[in-house]
Formats: structure tokens, sequence, C-alpha cells
């Protein structure tokens, strides 16, 4: 039986984005942008196995990207991409595959009917790539100026996942490792192999630059979202009490948050930076302190119903940015878990939460001990408007 694998390359830096994290892991509509791919990947019914290339500086934003899906572990990448991609095929080699897929983890859109294209073309070849003729007039351009028009004819622009044997591919990669090629493919073009090319994919982008990112996104939505902030603002006392309740996460305190219902300030600013965002009053209308069915409840049922409430209007979390303000309890070393708890309440990634924490330097009620403050900046893309 033929055995095939999809080996998707995600351990880039991608500086040219000018992000906090590489672009692999930048939330596209909800997901990070290799998981898109890779869910296509393992979804396919003739893709027997998906690796994954990784650089182990992100073990963390490579966990939450993947969380839930069945990978096996990562593998470490090199500093270029050709040097990752062998290191990936050699990885295989315990597994011996028939033929290998080799995608950019940065391509988000790679359809079910462009693989099945791939698969069924490698027969009498070595490799199959998917591509695109160019229609654009080319100009060679130094220093500003046109040296000379290139005609168009038979160029073409290429894709990834490209499909090779993989024994041949693996070759390929150990005979040319101190020569630079801009893809796979073209080693075996200089190894004298077999290249054939297939109808690619229009909507199969690169996200390179920022606006990639955004046209993407435009894609997935189906129009250019509409933007819009809402910032909360909440303050509880402290009172009798062993812990405290930020973010759904109980921390050892010497006192308790006071509060009609669990007190979870975070939470309560959170509900008000979202409604404000969507101009649905505040948490005191939806939630009101009168009424017995709210008193000791769990905040983050709050929190539930605002999502549900920001769903029906055609809205989603994009970015969220808390800032708590006391000067104890000491919030450092609860910051991941609180961002995991949210991530998992809103069912947004836990890379679109931003948590901080600050001190008033002695000053105010937050400076005396009195109690905690917490502001909320939350960023929400309708798109029903």
């Amino acid at each position: 039986m033929v055995t095939t694998i999809a080996l998707v390359l995600a351990a880039g830096r991608g500086s040219r984005m000018q992000l906090d994290s590489p672009k692999q892991y930048a939330d596209l509509c909800g997901k990070p942008v290799l998981r898109w791919s890779v869910e296509t990947f393992l979804e396919h019914q003739h893709i027997d196995r998906v690796f994954v290339v990784y650089h182990p500086a992100d073990r963390l934003l490579y966990e939450n990207a993947t969380a839930g899906l069945a990978l096996p572990n990562p593998i470490s990448g090199g500093s270029t991409r050709q040097e990752s991609a062998k290191r990936g095929l050699e990885a295989l080699a315990i597994h011996n595959p028939d033929r290998v897929l080799i995608h950019d983890g940065a391509r988000p859109f790679v359809k079910t009917s462009l693989i099945n294209d791939l698969l069924d073309s490698l027969f009498n070849t070595n490799a199959v790539v998917p591509g695109l003729p160019i229609v654009d007039t080319l100009k060679r351009v130094i220093d500003s100026e046109v040296e000379e028009t290139i005609t168009r004819d038979n160029l073409w622009r290429i894709q990834t996942p490209q499909i090779f044997n993989y024994s041949e591919v693996l070759e390929a990669h150990r005979t040319f490792i101190d020569q630079h090629f801009s893809d796979d493919s073209a080693m075996l073009e200089t190894a004298g192999l077999k290249v054939k090319i297939v109808e690619g994919d229009v909507e199969n982008i690169k996200i390179t630059q920022a606006n990639d990112l955004l046209a993407a996104r435009e894609k997935l939505m189906g129009t250019t979202p509409l933007i819009q902030v809402g910032t909360g603002f909440d303050v509880h006392r402290f009172g009798k009490g062993d812990h405290v309740i930020l973010c759904g996460v109980k921390i050892p305190f010497q006192f308790s948050l006071e509060g009609h219902s669990d007190g979870d300030v975070a939470i309560h600013s959170v509900v008000d930076a979202i409604l404000g965002a969507i101009s649905m009053g505040d948490i005191g209308q939806h939630f009101p302190s009168t009424e017995d069915k709210w008193k000791n409840c769990n905040s983050k049922l709050f929190l539930e119903q605002v999502m549900e409430l920001l769903q029906t209007v055609g809205g989603k979390v994009i970015h969220l940015d808390l800032t708590i303000i006391c000067n104890a309890p000491n919030i450092s070393k609860f910051r991941n878990p609180m961002r995991t708890q949210m991530s998992e309440i809103m069912d947004i990634p836990v890379e679109t939460i931003s948590i901080k924490a600050t001190t008033t330097d002695g000053l105010g009620f937050t400076g005396r001990g009195e109690g905690i403050a917490v502001q909320t900046v939350a960023t929400i893309a309708l798109t029903n408007f």
C-alpha cells in the first residue's frame, strides 16, 4: 500500500511581518495561520500522517496552535527553509513513506482538491508542483531603473504543497546540501529529474507581509470587517476570605474580593469592555446585583452569555488587553493560567489575550491595599453591519 506523509514547514521567523510572534502563529479568524493547513492535511483520506517542522523557541506557540490535533512530536528545524526541509525529510526516514508532500505553514488555504490533483499526478514523473501562469508584464529593475522587459511566455509562479517520491527528494537534499534553492523541486530539476506542474489555486496565498494577513482575514469573513473597540473598568474591595478569583483562576490570598457574584473583578471588566464595543449597555444592565439569581454566581457565566450575545450580532473578539491594578497578590505567576482560562471560556486563541499587572506606588485605594481594579480594552470585528 502506498503511504503518504505531509511535511509542514513552520520554523521560519517571519521578520518582515514585524509581529510579536512568527507569522505562522498569527491569529487568522480564530485559528493560528499554521492550524488551517495542518487541519486540511489531517482530514485528507489519502494522507497517512502529518508532521510539522518548527523552531524549538516556539514550543508554547506551537502547542497552543495545534492543541487537540492528532500530531506526532514536532521536528526541530534549521536556520533556513532548505535546512528545515532536510531535517524534516531525514526525520521521516524511520517511516520510509512512498510519497511526501512538502508545504509552507504560512499558506493557510490549501484545498483538498489541490492535494487530490497532486496525488493523482505523481505518475511517470519525479515531482509535481502547483503553479499559476504569469499574466503580468515582467521587467528586470536595477536601482529603480528598468533594464529589460522579460517575456512572460511559459513562466509560472510556483506554490506549495509540492509532492515527491520520498527517496528521491531526500537524496536531492543530501546531494545539494551546500547549495541554495528557492524551493524543493529546483533540486530535482538540477539533478535532471522530471518535475511536472499542475494548475495551482489563486486563493492558495502565502502570508508574507502584513497586508497578506489582512487580505486572508477579509477572505474568510466574506467582507471587510468593521473594527470596534470597547473599554471596561471595575473595582472590588477586599473582604474576609482566603483567596481571590481573577479571570476564573483561584489565587490564594489573605483576603477575598467582595461582590454580589464571586467578585471576579477581571471578568467583570472584560464583560463591560465587550458590551461597550457592541454598544449594548453594561454588566449591571444584563446581570443586575438586585436579582438573587446572580448571587454568588460564577462570573464565567456572565462572560459566556456575553460571548453568545456577541455571536448573535456577528461579532468576534480579535484582541483583549487587561491591566490588573493592585499591590497584592502577585499576579505574575498566575498570568499564563489566567490567559489559558480566558481562552477556554471565550473560545479564542490564547495569543490574542494580554494580561498585565501594575501597582500604583502606594497611591489610592489599591496602593493602600483596599482592593483590586481592572481595566480592559476589547477589540471586536463585526461582519453584520
